[in-house]
């Protein structure tokens, strides 16, 4: 969404770099350059013109006159400019304390409200709450069936009385008020502790659509009313925010379609001109592309300074903790990383979601969007077909695939030869480095990063010792693996002195090769 804002911001940041004091005409460049941006984004002029006044304002302080490096705090002073128009804080929402916390949702007719209301459905539901949905919205054709379908991916009730009308040539007959005020009652009577109603929207701002709306909030009284609004409307969009926010007093406001190609400015306008936070936004078109609002985060995401904690807590709410914990003792143990292993990690990544989106949320990704947009999405199922093409041998051996077990695997998972040599090639470099990092060595390219091993002495005696490989003989090695495992469970020869209930008499004393003369005081 933001591609040229960032790619515009970037470039001018790159023109201060190596400069050890900042002048006037220095500031005043780089400012005319940010407004040029901001413009082309199409944030709101009069956002525009008080953005860069305090940019300038402060640029020309001491703030900047007394730093160290001029240019970085230059990014650092419109960093902070950036997290203040678009909210400054973390907005969540506001519970009621007697549940049910009811929440309206407004908005023009093709901002995305219905499938919203499924996903921030979804989105509670995680999070530990128990939500209804309440289909008022009876006078676009098959709404009501769209949110029942929204709420049955999503796992969420929905009350839907009246069945709205199916076409546009029919005349809408039910009562939206009574239907949000029945859906209110209903979660009362079932428990839930979330309401969220769906109202009616229109393809522009009118008389009739205010007051249906007005008249929803008073009967509810909601606890959060959201204005959901398509990023990519333009400039139209502080005109729209404005009218609703008259109408119908808004709380918050959601930010549907920023996965799109369109320039943006209006999640840099909206909360700077009504006042209100952005909440929530819609970063595409699955029940779970759907995410909290951080203006820092944002912010950081134009600046190309990356959103690592959202990858974060991307990994800690779809990554597997049993796979985790299996896959962190078999690299203590310093167990060979095998094939199952590569493919089991795959996964636990393509759990995340998009890997493009993944990726552009890296420091740095602005340098590499080519690339990233070339990417195929697909590879990875390429990789499962080819590995699952493979014998369990060949996964744990993968040094025994010749020419013609590589021909098989590629006939088996549909693809070319030359994939699966790419695949083994790549496979053989993790490989490597994972055995790096288990030793000790740190990553490769990472000077002073430091594997797991460095920082327990307690391995250093097993980090000298080299593996024997196991033979490329199916059946010799399934022998030897299973010698090993009845070395590794047979009981160990203890000493049975007193201590172990045994007698005296059956313990060696040269077992435990003592000094000499020390097994007299033994008793031997």
């Amino acid at each position: 969404m933001f591609n040229s804002l960032s790619d515009r911001l970037t470039a001018t940041f790159k023109n201060l770099r190596g400069k050890g004091r900042l002048s006037e005409a220095d500031v005043d460049a780089t400012v005319r350059e940010i407004r040029r941006a901001l413009l082309d984004a199409d944030v709101a002029v009069p956002v525009v013109r008080a953005f860069t006044a305090k940019v300038r304002e402060r640029a020309l302080g001491s703030e900047v006159n007394d730093a160290l490096n001029p240019a970085q705090q230059i990014v650092k002073i419109v960093n902070e400019e950036l997290v203040a128009i678009l909210g400054g804080e973390t907005r969540r929402i506001n519970l009621a304390k007697n549940p049910p916390t009811v929440i309206m949702l407004a908005g023009l007719q093709g901002a995305g409200k219905t499938t919203l209301a499924g996903k921030l459905s979804k989105w509670l539901k995680g999070q530990g709450h128990s939500p209804l949905l309440v289909a008022a919205d009876l006078q676009r054709p098959n709404a009501v069936k769209q949110l029942q379908v929204n709420g049955e991916r999503a796992g969420v009730p929905v009350f839907a009385p009246h069945p709205g009308v199916s076409s546009e040539f029919e005349s809408a007959t039910g009562d939206p008020v009574a239907v949000a005020m029945a859906g209110l009652a209903e979660a009362k009577s079932k428990l839930h502790d979330v309401v969220i109603v769906d109202t009616a929207g229109r393809l522009g701002i009118d008389a009739e659509l205010m007051k249906q709306a007005a008249d929803i909030r008073a009967a509810i009284n909601p606890d959060e009313v959201l204005f959901v609004i398509d990023a990519m409307i333009g400039q139209d969009a502080v005109n729209t925010a404005q009218a609703f926010n008259e109408g119908v007093n808004f709380t918050g406001v959601v930010l549907t379609k920023l996965d799109g190609d369109a320039r943006g400015g209006a999640a840099l306008s909206v909360a700077s001109v009504t006042g209100k936070p952005v909440m929530f936004a819609s970063t595409g078109e699955g029940l779970d592309d759907f995410e909290l609002f951080h203006p820092d985060r944002m912010a950081s995401r134009i600046l190309d300074m990356g959103d690592v904690l959202t990858l974060i807590e991307q990994a800690e709410k779809n990554w597997d903790k049993g796979e985790a914990e299996r896959m962190a003792q078999k690299f203590a143990d310093q167990e060979d990383f095998t094939l199952d292993d590569f493919l089991s990690q795959m996964q636990q990544i393509r759990k995340m979601g998009s890997m493009k989106k993944m990726l552009m949320m890296m420091p740095g990704a602005a340098g590499m969007r080519q690339q990233l947009e070339n990417f195929d999405e697909r590879e990875i199922d390429r990789v499962e077909a080819i590995v699952r093409s493979m014998t369990q041998h060949e996964r744990v051996a993968p040094k025994i695939i010749n020419g013609s077990r590589r021909a098989r695997i590629a006939k088996g998972s549909g693809v070319h030869v030359s994939e699966v040599n790419g695949l083994l090639e790549r496979f053989g470099q993790a490989q490597k480095m994972m055995k790096k990092m288990a030793q000790g060595g740190g990553i490769p390219g990472m000077p002073g990063v430091a594997g797991p091993g460095g920082f327990n002495s307690a391995r250093k005696g097993k980090q000298g010792a080299k593996k024997k490989a196991r033979s490329g003989n199916p059946a010799k090695a399934a022998a030897e693996l299973k010698a090993a495992q009845e070395k590794a469970s047979a009981p160990k020869a203890l000493p049975t002195g007193a201590a172990f209930g045994a007698g005296a008499q059956d313990f060696d004393p040269s077992s435990l090769n003592l000094p000499k003369g020390f097994e007299k005081f033994l008793g031997k």
